[in-house]
């Protein structure tokens, strides 16, 4: 086998066999297609600029009654306009008592409201199609007169479309602007907190202690000769076996069935010298569809790199415990991942039954497209590698609750929120503790089938992959943090229609122990067979203290705490109700003293209805332990003896219904003087 320089591998052969035909995605939550909550009918409006002095405002309606579900009404905001035509009871009566609405026109003068756009009146044409009803959203002139005419409808009168249109036909513009003024915020991309001012890494972090090993932190390099700009030494300079239960099973280790070679030969070859029991079972179409010739790459990795010599521990369960690596040691047993050589981890019969699987044979099978790009994109990592080597640091921290908070007496306040329905959680939350929506296996499919948040999160940050290898599976009360991962690759879209784009630079500063500045948390979400199971009492206590875990660090101060860049987590094929789950992570942060910036992935209603909440709570100081009162509330009284599959109120209306009322208050008030202080003695 020609192991020659990682120049042989040409961008050709990562690109080679990409399709332009896919629509792009990003990896914060679920498919941006369709929100992940169910809602009302999405509208279209087309608005058209023409070029003519006397702005006119040509409005084409036709109407058909909407199909409302009870899944429908489950995520509808109740500040939303469809939600109150939904529920109004002639929505079956026409406004002027015909039984089917008619197609309407009206000419009107409104200026265009648009921040970005002059003042002066443009002409604007919205036409809405019966097939595809959607809400169209325009917002006339603040400084139009607020003296209405006393002949002009009540707008308090308006209860459904066909009175809307009604209204339409008869109210100047300002009146109407008065009407579809609330829905402005459905086209804003983003709400709450400038996400400027929410704090990020390394600006808001205090100074590090000096890096060196102790009792609860395994350190693999020469702490005394770390430099900025120098490839970090490994330690100790001999290799140290232990074929042990406390430690990895190295390739490298005498005890090893199949001991290493420094000559290597045809690539599925050479893995399946050290897989022999294997060789009829092993399937590597996809190794070889993409090209026999990207083996150079690795090769040169493996055989360069394959004196690690410090005993790596295992980050078993119920432990606190850290492992910092160098990334040139990192690439070493990504190499030997790749060619499976790890003994003992192609079973799950084995000691190893209960971690997830490391060695790369399952991202080999098959013909299917998404293998190319997983290999196309970790390849281009390799290639990188090989052709400068990296010179800094990774920490994988696993971190247990042993004491999570008293949530129902929690006193603490929600912090600031940032919502948008664009960006990504790596790339607009640069600086943040970012979640990854983890299997309790972490990496979930990330070497086999599964291509969504945290397998595209893996490739991309292949260095992350490496945590598989020595860290057992995540209990109810722990997470894995990692911190200084690099990005290696630019992708595009999201699960089938995920394609690896190009080499990525990532210009990320690094801190002092010489780890990009980018911190990364693992937290496994409950997975829910049906929708009412995940408000029961236990599994939303079980959920805060998943999140809190992952949120929170001992004795830290909260101006050095980084905002948290979460989605929708746990709410793609494990079921979590969105508008739950944006309230659990709203409030394990608040907890932990951190501020959060939450990706909807392309869902604006989302976007704004967890704002609305957000903003309704903060304004009348609802407390993280009142508000855990109420979620058991509504589990009590909407929930617990519920006969269909969704409650007849939804979660937020009944947030909205009960904290407005006047003995909620009182309730409420009453709480605050029996509740915890806001600062916890949690200690891990």
């Amino acid at each position: 086998m020609d192991c020659g320089s990682a120049s042989d591998v040409d961008e050709s052969v990562l690109t080679g066999s990409r399709s332009n035909t896919a629509p792009t995605h990003c990896s914060d939550g679920q498919k941006s297609k369709r929100p992940s909550s169910p809602g009302p009918l999405p509208t279209k409006a087309t608005c058209v600029s023409a070029p003519t002095t006397n702005a006119k405002l040509t409005l084409c309606l036709s109407y058909k009654k909407p199909v409302c579900t009870q899944s429908d009404v489950e995520m509808l905001s109740p500040d939303s306009p469809v939600y109150k035509t939904m529920f109004n009871n002639s929505a079956d009566q026409d406004c002027d008592g015909s039984s089917k609405a008619q197609v309407m026109e009206c000419q009107m003068t409104i200026k265009d409201s648009d921040p970005g756009s002059s003042t002066k009146e443009k002409d604007h044409v919205v036409a809405m199609g019966s097939e595809d009803a959607e809400i169209a959203e325009y917002s006339g002139s603040s400084n139009m007169s607020q003296d209405l005419d006393k002949s002009q409808p009540d707008l308090h009168d308006i209860h459904n479309v066909h009175q809307l249109i009604c209204c339409l036909l008869t109210c100047p513009a300002f009146v109407l602007s008065s009407v579809l003024r609330p829905l402005h915020n459905i086209e804003k991309k983003w709400l709450g907190t400038p996400i400027d001012e929410l704090n990020r890494l390394p600006q808001c972090a205090p100074p590090l202690s000096r890096l060196q090993p102790a009792p609860h932190h395994t350190v693999t390099v020469r702490t005394d000769l770390l430099r900025e700009g120098e490839v970090p030494v490994p330690y100790p300079s001999k290799f140290k076996d232990a074929w042990d239960e406390l430690s990895v099973k190295m390739p490298c280790s005498e005890r090893n069935l199949f001991p290493m070679e420094t000559e290597l030969y045809f690539l599925p070859d050479a893995i399946l010298r050290y897989n022999t029991g294997h060789a009829k079972k092993w399937d590597f179409t996809a190794l070889n569809l993409l090209c026999t010739e990207v083996r150079c790459s690795v090769c040169k990795c493996y055989l360069i790199f394959m004196d690690l010599s410090c005993p790596i521990p295992l980050l078993k369960s119920r432990m606190n415990h850290s492992l910092t690596l160098s990334q040139e040691q990192i690439a070493c047993l990504l190499a030997n991942a790749f060619f499976c050589t790890f003994p003992r981890r192609n079973s799950r019969k084995s000691e190893y039954g209960n971690y997830p699987e490391i060695n790369f044979y399952r991202l080999f099978e098959g013909s299917s497209q998404r293998k190319l790009e997983k290999l196309k994109t970790l390849l281009c990592y390799f290639k990188r590698v090989t052709k400068t080597t990296p010179e800094g640091l990774v920490t994988f921290t696993r971190q247990a609750l042993n004491n999570p908070p008293d949530w129902e007496r929690s006193q603490t306040q929600l912090t600031h929120l940032h919502i948008t329905c664009e960006g990504t959680i790596e790339g607009n939350g640069y600086g943040m503790l970012q979640v990854d929506f983890a299997n309790r296996f972490v990496g979930g499919g990330v070497t086999g089938h599964g291509l969504v948040q945290e397998e595209i999160r893996f490739l991309i940050n292949p260095e992350l992959i490496i945590s598989r290898l020595f860290t057992e599976a995540l209990e109810y009360n722990e997470c894995l943090i990692i911190t200084g991962a690099e990005q290696y690759s630019r992708y595009s879209g999201y699960a089938e229609s995920y394609k690896w784009e190009e080499s990525y630079k990532d210009e990320t500063p690094r801190d002092d122990w010489q780890r990009r500045c980018t911190e990364i948390v693992a937290i496994d979400a409950l997975k829910y067979r049906h929708f009412l199971e995940q408000f029961l009492p236990e599994k939303m206590t079980r959920e805060l203290n998943k999140a809190y875990c992952g949120f929170h660090r001992n004795n830290a101060n909260r101006k050095h705490l980084s905002a948290v860049a979460t989605g929708n987590w746990g709410c793609g094929a494990f079921g979590g109700d969105t508008r739950l789950k944006a309230l659990i992570q709203l409030m394990a942060a608040a907890q932990a003293g951190r501020d959060v910036a939450y990706f909807t992935f392309g869902d604006a209603l989302l976007m704004k209805d967890v704002h609305d909440m957000h903003s309704f709570l903060t304004e009348r100081q609802v407390t993280v332990g009142q508000l855990y009162s109420l979620l058991n509330q509504y589990f009590n009284e909407e929930c617990k003896n519920c006969r269909t599959t969704r409650p007849d109120i939804n979660l937020y209306n009944f947030i909205y219904k009960k904290v407005s009322s006047p003995a909620a208050s009182d309730t409420l008030n009453s709480a605050k003087d029996c509740g915890m202080s806001p600062v916890t003695s949690d200690s891990h």
